[in-house]
């Protein structure tokens, strides 16, 4: 017998209407969008795979839990149950909440970084290197080369290559690292996991050195999957099992909860030292409310801390990765180019495969995200020269060897029929690709540009 049609766990019991749209409407929007899909107006989005930031449908469960917010300057209850799901699914003694990953990334990189030490990273992310180099940081990719090829098949090219970080050790001092920041699932990468083989000699290098290991822990449940389906001695192991594992190796974490938490806002930080819980505590008063709410409000805690508990079991991660390897099969299967092996969160276009026509300073990837929202009202990102910014030595651009679009999948949002509308549009661009134009930039923050700079067509 083939193989049986696997369901979702879970049933729909509320709807959210979609907007049907001209095309000639989404040329109008696009271009008074200065051909950012960051400054497009949601309710003119037909299928919005922007990202899958603060966009998870919660469960009947969290919506209960949101009517039992006690709302409490200090000491609300939803705290201290917030702190309990983290004690014991993640396995931190000390949290500190805040109402984003990027607030915990702030306080991370301004408490551990001293200027001129180096944080060495398995691949950017822009946010983290925006928050290091403002701590006066300096980036260091210490992913494996495999990583950087969209086409390679390795499993793991989250990976960390320990000879990279040896080399930087050698050069500039292991006191010149102010510590090891590791991604679970990395986004610039296109999803891609490390192993657990990898992340036990990571830390052994690390510990012997001094340095700590610091997770971004935001997509950790979708590595700790693959870890179960790829890695020798995992196969049906439960992920929560896996994640208590893989953070065990590191003293500490910030997490966006907007991603794995199943959360549309929040965040934290959780640690095992108790010098760095004691200074997080007390920078948070000054930039987000008092550290038993970090600027979220009690119903918003208790939320997180089901969902938490919501995301670890193992029926809801492979349904969730099983919707993103559809999208993924589609297009392979239509030849279209795509980061290989498919990622947790998101299928990547590879847009310089997918435009070889155009020259990475025409913005291929920007281009073909504008492209795929005019031809059927799809939303995707840009991850690629535009996200990367300029050098600040030269002010030239950084040019990442990935120009990519992330199609990045909402959590229990859409149907993979909505997947199937998604995977025909790429088709379809790709069909007719030597027809899309490169873009010129006409207005660029100074500062992670990607969300609000504007473009023309060439």
């Amino acid at each position: 017998m083939k193989n049986r049609t696997v369901a979702e766990p879970y049933k729909i019991k509320m709807v959210e209407p979609l907007k049907v749209t001209t095309r000639a409407f989404r040329e109008e929007a696009m271009s008074a969008a200065g051909h950012n899909t960051f400054l497009l107006r949601s309710e003119d989005v037909f299928i919005d795979l922007l990202t899958d930031s603060g966009t998870s449908a919660m469960s009947d469960r969290q919506w209960a839990g949101m009517m039992l917010g006690d709302e409490a300057y200090a000491g609300a209850k939803n705290f201290y149950n917030l702190e309990e799901a983290i004690r014991e699914v993640y396995g931190f003694r000390h949290v500190v909440p805040t109402h984003q990953g990027r607030a915990a990334e702030h306080i991370t990189s301004q408490l551990r970084i001293r200027k001129g030490q180096y944080v060495p990273m398995n691949m950017y992310f822009t946010t983290t290197r925006e928050h290091a180099e403002r701590a006066g940081g300096t980036f260091h990719d210490c992913i494996i080369d495999e990583a950087h090829d969209p086409a390679c098949e390795h499993p793991f090219k989250g990976n960390v290559d320990v000879a990279k970080l040896d080399k930087l050790a050698r050069d500039h001092g292991a006191e010149s690292i102010a510590y090891l920041s590791i991604a679970p699932c990395v986004n610039m990468a296109g999803g891609q996991p490390f192993s657990m083989a990898n992340l036990r000699e990571v830390s052994a290098w690390a510990r012997e050195r001094g340095i700590p290991i610091i997770f971004d822990a935001t997509r950790a449940v979708e590595n700790c999957f693959f870890i179960r389906q790829r890695e020798e001695g995992y196969q049906g192991r439960p992920v929560a099992r896996i994640l208590r594992e893989m953070m065990s190796y590191g003293e500490g974490c910030t997490v966006s909860s907007k991603k794995d938490n199943l959360r549309n806002i929040g965040g934290f930080i959780a640690t095992n030292n108790e010098e760095f819980f004691t200074k997080a505590k007390e920078m948070v008063v000054v930039f987000e409310g008092l550290h038993t709410y970090g600027g979220l409000a009690g119903r918003d805690m208790e939320a997180m801390a089901r969902g938490i508990r919501e995301m670890v079991d193992d029926d809801y991660i492979a349904s969730r990765v099983r919707q993103v390897e559809h999208l993924g099969r589609r297009l392979v299967e239509a030849g279209v180019p795509i980061v290989r092996p498919v990622g947790g969160h998101a299928v990547f276009l590879d847009a310089k495969r997918f435009l070889p026509h155009l020259p990475q300073d025409r913005f291929p990837a920007q281009a073909l995200a504008a492209a795929l929202y005019v031809d059927s009202g799809v939303r995707a990102m840009e991850r690629g020269i535009v996200s990367a910014g300029r050098d600040p030595r030269t002010g030239d651009h950084r040019r990442p060897k990935l120009e990519l679009v992330r199609l990045t999948i909402p959590r229990r949002v859409y149907t993979n029929l909505h997947m199937d509308v998604v995977a025909e549009s790429c088709e379809a661009l790709y069909e007719e690709r030597d027809a899309i134009r490169g873009l010129r930039m006409t207005y660029e923050p100074e500062s992670l540009r990607f969300f609000q700079a504007r473009f023309e067509q060439v």
